[in-house]
């Protein structure tokens, strides 16, 4: 009898020691950020995103007027920020992690940032572009600016979400989540078309390619210093194979590769390219515990343009929302837009079925294009290291 309970306290007595711990696990918030045991999905509870139009999701709208319809009219129904007829890849991304699609920092009206907020804005560069909106197309929002954003953004949510409360803690994102998120980046495309635009040569442009990485780097190293460990950064598309880019400067139009592409723009892109992917690895070698992952859009897009009858899609270089040319596009009548020629209204409308098309406005391509280079680069079969984007956290050091 007397054996017996001293083996019953015993076992209260371990069952007592042991009840912190098991408390303690019970009480553990699920770990964000990071990989779970066995090498498992990475939990991202936000997206911070910077870049230009490919993944602008409202930011120049905001600014300098709504992006007109028939932008939207595939997903939304509407206009929605994004030049396109719809999703675009940075809102394939949210999607696939669970995350609500992002709004644009600079929109005052019905944002929500509980999971994170985009940067964006559609002509955006990494350079300051030493020229107005209205004169170039290109957007006062550069990089450096949408890194001052994301500071303030964090000194600014982080104040409010803890010292006014209320609706807005259903609005900003926790403080930890800045650790935790996952932040993309593409950008780059428009510092290569604003050089040439300006006649700038090759040689020229090519020039310019070590300050933007050097541009780039201090701006991940400053998302760095602010807690961002993970990093999701696209490379540049083939510029050449873009309408817009081909009637800009038609003296590059020629000599065109085997889907009438401008070798000359995409030799240029493809440099861009190499820089930025050793640029990638420096950051990496300097900050042994992120992840940072190169993602090599580029020939995700090129495939799609160089194979797309046999993907189902129609002339490449067609662009659905336009008017007029061997691309349906001019430069003076915009998607959506219209110009009065001789008395006549030239109207820039929509093909009857954008998903037959890669480019939608001879700039940005359609959602069907975009949703095609998604699932190219989901995978993680074009990224270096080869992670899947749901891994991209274990990508450290490595």
């Amino acid at each position: 009898m007397a054996t017996a309970t001293a083996a019953t306290w015993a076992a209260r007595t371990a069952a007592l020691l042991l009840l912190p711990l098991v408390l303690a696990l019970a009480l553990a918030p699920r770990a964000s950020g990071a990989a779970a045991a066995g090498g498992g999905d990475c939990h991202f509870p936000a997206i911070f995103n910077f870049g230009d139009s490919n993944s602008d999701t409202g930011g120049l709208s905001s600014l300098f007027g709504a992006a007109p319809a028939p932008n939207g009219r595939t997903f939304f129904g509407r206009p929605a920020g994004r030049y396109c007829d719809g999703r675009l890849v940075i809102d394939f991304i949210a999607e696939s992690l669970g995350i609500p699609y992002l709004s644009a920092y600079l929109n005052s009206i019905g944002s929500n940032f509980t999971q994170g907020a985009n940067f964006a804005t559609a002509g955006s560069s990494i350079r300051r572009q030493n020229t107005s909106l209205f004169l170039s197309g290109f957007s006062p929002i550069s990089l450096d600016v949408q890194s001052w954003e994301f500071e303030q953004f964090i000194n600014r949510s982080e104040y409010v979400y803890n010292n006014k409360g209320g609706i807005y803690r259903e609005l900003l994102p926790r403080a930890e989540y800045f650790s935790q998120a996952l932040y993309t980046f593409d950008i780059g495309q428009n510092d290569i078309t604003s050089s040439y635009f300006v006649n700038n040569t090759t040689a020229e442009v090519e020039a310019t390619i070590p300050d933007l990485m050097e541009r780039l780097t201090s701006v991940m190293q400053s998302v760095y210093a602010r807690g961002g460990r993970y990093f999701w950064i696209h490379n540049t598309g083939p510029l050449g194979c873009l309408p817009y880019a081909l009637l800009h400067r038609p003296d590059l139009a020629a000599p065109v590769d085997g889907a009438g592409c401008s070798v000359t723009y995409n030799k240029v892109a493809q440099h861009f390219n190499l820089r930025l992917k050793e640029t990638v690895a420096s950051l990496r070698k300097a900050h042994p515990d992120a992840a940072f992952t190169y993602v090599d859009v580029y020939t995700a897009k090129y495939k799609l343009i160089s194979e797309a009858k046999k993907l189902g899609f129609d002339d490449p270089l067609l662009t659905c929302c336009g008017h007029g040319g061997r691309y349906n596009f001019d430069l003076n009548i915009g998607c959506g837009g219209k110009k009065q020629v001789n008395g006549t209204w030239m109207m820039g409308n929509s093909c009857e079925d954008p998903s037959k098309r890669v480019s939608w406005d001879g700039v940005h391509f359609t959602e069907a294009a975009n949703k095609f280079v998604f699932d190219q680069i989901v995978a993680g079969a074009l990224s270096d290291p080869p992670v899947p984007l749901k891994r991209a956290c274990q990508s450290k050091g490595r």
